[in-house]
């Protein structure tokens, strides 16, 4: 399965990304998002929840592990596992029972709870590259690879 890397030059240009991805993204998916503070994970995020429709307040879930959103249809976990201490949290949280078949994960740090997190479908890397970032797609099963080949 071969990755897919965009430049994407600035807020707009990953607000558009994100609205492109969506369109191909569906529930039952586990998106890891890598990268680090301040990479774009979150701003990522929020164009993906607006391309699905949703006009409320998107805010990263450092603090309180997870935000949901009920969508037309199906159902966002946007969790942020940043501040586990050890990779059991997961469990602790009760978080694997958040997860349908009608559900899109987007999980920001996964290696935090290595072991007890589901696996990916795909991963989204971003990395700061001058003024702008620096997107990387990589598709881990044949559906993510069948979903995003349309968009990518």
């Amino acid at each position: 399965m071969a990755d897919y890397t965009q430049f994407l030059a600035d807020e707009a240009a990953s607000l558009a990304f994100a609205q492109k991805l969506a369109s191909v993204l569906k529930p039952s998916l586990t998106v890891y998002l890598a990268g680090d503070l301040g990479a774009g994970k979150t701003t990522l995020t929020r164009g993906l929840l607006r391309a699905w429709g949703f006009a409320g307040t998107v805010k990263s879930p450092t603090y309180t592990i997870v935000e949901s959103y009920e969508l037309d249809g199906f159902k966002v976990e946007h969790f942020d596992l940043y501040r586990f201490q050890s990779p059991e949290e997961w469990l602790d949280a009760g978080l694997d029972e958040l997860f349908d078949d009608n559900t899109i994960a987007l999980i920001e740090w996964p290696q935090m709870a290595a072991g007890f997190v589901p696996a990916a479908d795909v991963t989204v890397a971003l990395s700061v590259q001058d003024a702008g970032r620096l997107c990387t797609i990589i598709p881990h099963t044949e559906l993510a690879q069948k979903m995003l080949s349309p968009c990518l």
